[in-house]
């Protein structure tokens, strides 16, 4: 998502696995009073494959068609690995998951997206870290803005408010978010900054695996929406988040150097935001206007609107208060 400058008590706790390895792989050196944390310790591919585990149980999964196309690639520097995972259900249209590891970074991109029969919102973790700090965000991503419909709201946020409280306090609000991109989160979303610590890294892991049993929940519970208006409206409400995402991630900069700017731009609209090009027609600068340049390119700029929220927006209830 744009992040500025950067990258219900009827879910039980997750029992998070050891992330931190008893070896050599963790080695903390004092350095100005600060320690330095060995990046291999941190193992998020326990992150996708708990959660696939967590599916397999209830739901029926299948291999995407985007996995035969998409299952992993080398960096540019000879080093640096990516591997991805897509799979879909019926209900579903895609679960995917990309990890990218190096001497010096772990990345992880899991996201959920249901085909367009169904409301439910889309699952987001976005977690970055290197040897001093660790960026995340975690959320349920509404699928319909929830200053439009306080209904949605309800429906799906208001029951699990309590799984955001759990962590609020370890995991404090990170900084700015634009205006632009607060609307495409929800009053759930856990956006922080960290140090590396054996602590911080199994809450985040416990934290990820309730935020997941919560939209997993929501994925088999949701009923099938008949009425084609509202699919048409689920459609391309998925096709606008997809669009800005695609358009907007700040995790494009790090594919470019990574991978190179034509294969970086693939595998953002083809597997990462994958329906961008399918589930609409709409551009853009159709659906975001304000950022159209003279010359009719889209602005490079992350805020238009030049507003910024340096603390988190929402009271202790999810309600709104800017």
């Amino acid at each position: 998502m744009e992040l500025g400058s950067s990258i219900g008590s009827c879910f039980k706790s997750a029992n998070p696995p050891v992330l931190i390895s008893k070896n050599t792989n963790l080695t903390l050196t004092r350095r100005s009073q600060r320690f330095s944390f060995r990046v291999s310790a941190v193992s998020y591919k326990e992150f996708a494959e708990s959660a696939l585990e967590e599916t397999r149980k209830r739901v029926v999964l299948e291999p995407s068609p985007l996995q035969e196309r998409y299952s992993s690639m080398r960096g540019l520097d000879g080093k640096t690995q990516l591997q991805m995972l897509a799979f879909k259900s019926p209900k579903i249209r895609l679960l995917r998951s990309m990890a990218i590891e190096n001497e010096t970074m772990q990345v992880f991109d899991f996201a959920g997206f249901m085909e367009p029969e169904y409301d439910t919102p889309i699952f987001c973790a976005n977690f970055f870290t290197s040897a001093n700090t660790n960026i995340v965000v975690l959320d349920l991503n509404p699928l319909h803005q929830l200053t439009d419909q306080t209904d949605y709201q309800d429906k799906y946020y208001k029951n699990i408010m309590s799984i955001y409280h759990k962590y609020d306090e370890i995991f404090p609000w990170g900084g700015k978010l634009t205006g632009e991109s607060i609307k495409f989160f929800s009053p759930l979303v856990m956006w922080t900054r960290f140090s590396s610590s054996q602590e911080k890294h199994k809450a985040l892991f416990s934290a990820f695996l309730e935020y997941y049993q919560a939209w997993l929940e929501m994925t088999i519970q949701v009923k099938e929406e008949i009425e084609p208006s509202q699919v048409k409206a689920n459609r391309e409400a998925q096709h606008k988040y997809l669009t800005w995402r695609a358009q907007k991630d700040p995790g494009h900069a790090l594919l470019r150097k990574l991978i190179g700017e034509a294969k970086a731009k693939e595998l953002l609209r083809d597997f990462l935001f994958n329906g961008v090009n399918e589930m609409g027609t709409k551009t853009f600068i159709d659906y975001f206007p304000e950022y159209q340049t003279e010359d009719g390119a889209v602005s490079d700029k992350r805020s238009i609107i030049g507003k910024s929220f340096e603390t988190r927006p929402w009271d202790s209830n999810g309600l709104f208060i800017g």
